[in-house]
Formats: structure tokens, C-alpha cells, sequence
């Protein structure tokens, strides 16, 4: 059975009472469980060599418990280059439920070479 299964465990969550939500800093996740007893999990999942991948918010998720999970957007932000040629890329995921939204910021330090963002999902 294929537990990764992506875009798709993502829309089936669409429509779905949140239970719990929360962002896992050790295991750089965020992750929700609804109603139903079904969860997901979303993350960075495209860690290469050389990089620090991390996840982030300053909202308070619990403010969107009971509320319906509506839609999901990513969004790239401009990378930045620090002083040693270091680079540091952002993107958004921007959770939508009947409740307002949310944001996580997803983070890539790296060193130029590497790059880029692979949003994966699982239940």
C-alpha cells in the first residue's frame, strides 16, 4: 500500500471537520486529524544533501479546530542570498478552512546548487 499518495489524500481531506491540528517541529509536518478519525499529513519531501529544511507559522492553528478544511495554495516566495552566497528559499502553503486562513512557510538553506520544494502528503 502506497501511504504517499499526495494530491490526491489532499483533496480527499477537502470538506472534512477538523479534530486536531498542529505543526510537528521535530518531524517538520503539519498535521491534522478530523471528525472522522482520518488524518494528514503534509511536509517538505525533497531533502537533498547539503540543505535544512524546516516548516514554520506564527498563527495559532487551534483557532481553526471544528471549522471545515476548504482548499490548500502554495506559494513561492523571492529566495534571498546572504553574504556568503548562501541561499534561503520560502514557500507558503496557505490553508483555507471555514474559519479564515492559516500559513506555514516552508524553508530551504542551501547552498545554491540545491533547491527547490516538493510538497508530499499522506494519511
Amino acid at each position: 500500500m502506497n501511504n504517499n499518495l499526495g494530491l490526491g489524500v489532499m483533496i480527499e481531506s477537502i470538506g472534512k471537520k477538523i479534530k486536531k491540528v498542529w505543526l510537528d517541529k521535530e518531524e517538520n509536518q503539519l498535521k491534522f486529524e478530523f471528525v472522522d478519525n482520518t488524518t494528514l499529513k503534509i511536509w517538505d519531501g525533497g531533502q537533498s544533501c547539503c540543505e535544512v529544511r524546516y516548516m514554520e507559522t506564527d498563527d495559532v492553528l487551534q483557532e481553526h479546530i471544528g471549522g471545515t478544511l476548504l482548499q490548500f495554495e502554495l506559494k513561492d516566495a523571492p529566495n534571498q542570498e546572504d553574504e556568503f552566497g548562501e541561499m534561503h528559499e520560502i514557500q507558503f502553503l496557505d490553508v483555507m478552512t471555514d474559519k479564515g486562513i492559516f500559513q506555514i512557510s516552508n524553508h530551504n538553506e542551501h547552498n545554491g546548487y540545491y533547491g527547490g520544494f516538493w510538497i508530499q502528503a499522506s494519511k
